[in-house]
């Protein structure tokens, strides 16, 4: 187990290659949850125009940990029943899922409007990091603690460009430093009504407190990230299967028949057998107005927050 001295000896090029080799493994690879808010956690919020602004600082691993970050797959969407299903993917753990089962048939039927839907239940990546809150323009009073952060890809990105500069001018930088790491600036904006955080940027390197006593406080409060990858966090293969079919209306005989439909329209169409065309079209509409049809707004508001 690393304890903080030892955390002060690793600073530098050594973790930075370290956590540069499991990005590398990361980019190379491809929650049964309730719903309940985890105190936890932290959430940039914005103002009435959708804007916000906060300054936060990455934070090495954990104690007895190995990496700052762990990568999760979810999924979030609702069904033609109305119901929500949003559950972590056990693809996460490298283990077969069932909606990503479901939504590879659904890609390979060959028609446009199953693509639409697998697009729809697709599974979405998060990434969890302890942060230290700097600022909160919204929320003051988290100024000053640790909270994990659960942020997707667009951020991670920026995570990643500086521990792998694009130009030979640009220095490599280990955003998880206390030493050589730097303060990060959340800076979001309202595009097309959803969060962007393309101005986000890193400020200068420098070290995160002058006081070796006061980081290791700090880093002692911190979370654990790999309890998050604990398999009693994910349902297991057939209580997912049950509740997507649920959610879906797949366990519903009128349902099963337009699935039974939609296939042999396109077997026909595989086939190019002459009736396919014509039958085609009813068939689809049938199966598609049920997952576009969409009117629960506290619904999406929701997803959209889980999702964000």
């Amino acid at each position: 187990m690393v304890n903080f001295a030892e955390l002060k000896k690793m600073s530098g090029k050594s973790s930075l290659d370290k956590l540069t080799a499991e990005l590398s493994k990361l980019n190379g690879g491809s929650g049964g949850g309730d719903n309940k808010k985890d105190e936890r956690l932290w959430y940039p919020n914005v103002d009435k125009a959708g804007n916000g602004y906060a300054v936060i600082r990455f934070l090495p691993p954990p104690e007895g940990e190995d990496m700052p970050f762990v990568r999760i797959f979810e999924h979030g969407f609702k069904g033609s029943t109305g119901s929500w299903y949003i559950e972590n993917s056990l693809t996460t753990l490298g283990k077969p899922d069932p909606v990503g089962e479901l939504n590879s048939q659904l890609w390979n039927s060959g028609l446009d409007s199953d693509k639409e839907i697998a697009r729809s239940q697709k599974r979405k990546l998060n990434f969890i990091s302890n942060i230290y809150v700097i600022t909160d323009q919204q929320n003051p009073e988290n100024e000053g603690k640790v909270f994990l952060f659960k942020y997707g890809k667009k951020i991670f990105d920026k995570l990643n460009e500086t521990m792998n500069p694009e130009f030979a001018d640009e220095e490599a930088m280990n955003p998880f430093d206390f030493w050589k790491g730097a303060n990060f600036k959340l800076k979001i904006r309202n595009v097309e009504g959803y969060r962007n955080y393309d101005k986000s940027e890193f400020s200068s390197p420098s070290t995160f407190m002058e006081d070796d006593v006061e980081m290791e406080a700090v880093w002692k409060k911190q979370h654990s990230l790999q309890a998050f990858l604990d398999p009693k966090n994910f349902k297991s293969y057939d209580e997912l299967k049950t509740k997507l079919n649920r959610v879906l209306g797949l366990d519903n005989p009128v349902a099963m028949a337009r699935k039974e439909a939609v296939n042999v329209v396109a077997k026909a169409k595989a086939e190019d057998l002459p009736w396919a065309e014509e039958a085609e079209a009813p068939a689809i509409k049938s199966r598609s107005a049920a997952f576009i049809a969409d009117d629960d707004e506290d619904g999406l508001e929701f997803f959209k927050n889980l999702a964000r």
